[in-house]
């Protein structure tokens, strides 16, 4: 029954137009997706949302993706989360270097079919 729900994605990028063409392509793709431009509310929308996956931006403004991605792999409530990393920056030595450890990584600009690869990889992990 659990494969049957529509699966949640939060997507965490402070960029609008990128933040808007990636909730469209999810939710062509029948996934259910909760957009956030900053971090402000991002462990309350986690908690209300309830995601399947994260998609989420290296650099949001003052903010360090990274720094997030390592609050969440340390909290026992949501380590087992996928998070995908998405950087224009940085690649995926970048990102490990900080000892972030994303589940996957993506590259900006990035290939609409490698992107909805690598959700529904890790959706189906």
């Amino acid at each position: 029954m659990e494969n049957e729900k529509m699966k949640k994605i939060l997507v965490v990028d402070d960029n609008e137009e990128i933040l808007e063409v990636i909730e469209l392509i999810l939710r062509l793709e029948g996934y259910q997706v909760s957009g956030l431009m900053d971090a402000s509310y991002f462990n309350q929308r986690i908690s209300e949302f309830k995601p399947d996956l994260i998609l989420l931006d290296v650099m949001l403004g003052a903010l360090d993706g990274r720094n997030l991605c390592n609050l969440l792999k340390a909290d026992r409530l949501t380590l087992h989360i996928p998070v995908i990393m998405i950087s224009a920056s940085h690649n995926l030595n970048d990102i490990q270097g900080i000892i972030c450890h994303p589940n996957d990584f993506i590259a900006k600009p990035f290939d609409i079919g490698n992107l909805i690869n690598k959700v529904g990889a890790q959706l189906a992990a």
